[in-house]
């Protein structure tokens, strides 16, 4: 069955554009013109993903984020121009999967929607249980636990997370984890990667500015602790 994407952006042009792509790969794909008749038209199709713009009338992205991440756990990729960096920042702290930035191609637009899509929905042949500590991670159900507690994450930070349990006390550069989350390294985007790490640590993390699991090797990148440090 054909996944589900809709288009929330207030220029006509780029989302007829975004359509063609998208409908010559084969998706669903409906439209709004802002975030307001974006919920909407979310509420109504339940879209597999939302590309969505950050300035618009009515009701702007990240506004539309807040409301709608209260309802579902859709994944986002923001549209963003290059001087919105502020705002790029603050859409990934609230749970954005990924952006692209205006003007962009084809060939980026569907890596990135295949990528994120492909992280939300995992075969069941790649089911794994990873356990580290107090930390489980189960792939078949999508789920964290940290002690007994459940803790909610992106699709994005779910991936990070999982490539860097698998192999405890090797450091990942920024630019390999933007190559297994995003199937293709954009180096451009390497601080996408900060900024999953840093909500990673505030979820899973005890003390989030004094990391136990998830290690900075500066420099480099980021490893996961081979074993819980003695507090």
């Amino acid at each position: 069955m054909a996944q589900t994407i809709l288009v929330i952006d207030d220029e006509a042009k780029l989302r007829e554009l975004l359509r063609s792509y998208l409908q010559n790969e084969g998706f669903n794909v409906f439209e709004a013109k802002n975030g307001r008749e974006g919920l909407y038209v979310a509420r109504e199709v339940k879209p597999d993903l939302i590309l969505l713009d950050i300035m618009m009338p009515e009701l702007g992205g990240l506004d539309f984020m807040r409301a709608w991440y209260k309802e579902a756990e859709t994944p986002i990729i923001l549209l963003t121009a290059k001087i919105e960096d502020h705002d790029k920042i603050i859409g990934l702290e609230l749970g954005a999967d990924d952006y692209i930035t205006k003007p962009f191609n084809a060939r980026e637009v569907m890596a990135r929607v295949r990528a994120v899509l492909r992280r939300s929905y995992k075969a069941p042949t790649q089911a794994d249980m990873l356990r580290i500590g107090e930390i489980v991670l189960e792939r078949s159900a999508c789920t964290l636990l940290v002690g007994e507690q459940i803790i909610d994450l992106t699709p994005s930070e779910f991936e990070i997370l999982a490539t860097l349990m698998a192999a405890p006390g090797h450091v990942f550069s920024r630019l390999d984890l933007l190559d297994r989350t995003s199937g293709q390294a954009y180096e451009g985007y390497e601080r996408t990667i900060d900024v999953h790490i840093r909500n990673l640590r505030s979820k899973i993390e005890p003390d989030p500015k004094n990391p136990r699991y998830i290690e900075t090797v500066y420099g480099v990148g980021y490893r996961f602790a081979r074993a819980k440090r003695p507090e």
